[in-house]
């Protein structure tokens, strides 16, 4: 006698609402854009994932470039208010904000790390539409990475603007740095890459 198993609606199928079934195919084009690159990336592989079909994510999405789009009109917004609020809690303590972005970075990003290097992939056409919505978003998280480290800097008595731009290039290459050494290391918590990151910049203000 067999026994009737229980029904449960998969990833794409009928019974998965509209806005579940996109936020689905969200998750796993962030993930395949950010390993591959939106050149690279495949739209075969994104639908896998899921379990729908391909005609389905053009359905929805219209076209690969729409895809890469929503992926960065999703995940753009989030960071950029993480780094709001990490910014705003760590208030006149200048010495602790590049730790306090940097753990609030790591928790955001928490189990979709590669979401990160959507915003900054080299392999999109110049002018169209995936390259324009992660110009919007980068320039707005640039912008944020200027005020803080100009901060920094005014703290210490230097108003040099030049500075403060070399700095914040230095601190933006850094962030992606270290969430890449993030993606070799998966068995570490955004926990503990902030443990890790504390130490690490202690270290560096002791140098200094």
């Amino acid at each position: 006698m067999t026994t009737a198993r229980a029904s449960t609606p998969r990833a794409g199928t009928k019974g998965v609402p509209r806005a579940d079934r996109e936020q689905q195919i969200l998750d796993a084009a962030l993930e395949e854009f950010g390993r591959h690159g939106h050149a690279a990336a495949s739209m075969a592989e994104i639908a896998t994932r899921v379990g729908v079909t391909k005609p389905l994510l053009y359905t929805y999405f219209g076209s690969k470039d729409g895809l890469y789009a929503a992926c960065v009109d999703h995940i753009g917004p989030r960071l950029l208010t993480t780094m709001e609020e990490a910014m705003a809690a760590s208030g006149s303590g200048q010495e602790g904000l590049p730790h306090a972005v940097l753990t609030a970075l790591f928790r955001a990003l928490e189990g979709r790390r590669h979401a990160w290097f959507v915003l900054y992939d080299r392999s999109l056409r110049a002018g169209s539409e995936p390259w324009s919505a992660a110009r919007r978003h980068r320039e707005a998280v640039d912008a944020l990475a200027a005020t803080g480290t100009a901060a920094l800097l005014r703290a210490q008595g230097n108003d040099d603007c030049l500075d403060a731009d070399a700095l914040k290039h230095i601190w933006t290459g850094t962030v992606g740095a270290l969430i890449g050494w993030w993606i070799a290391h998966p068995e570490l918590s955004a926990e503990e890459m902030s443990a890790r990151c504390a130490r690490l910049l202690a270290a560096v203000r002791t140098g200094v």
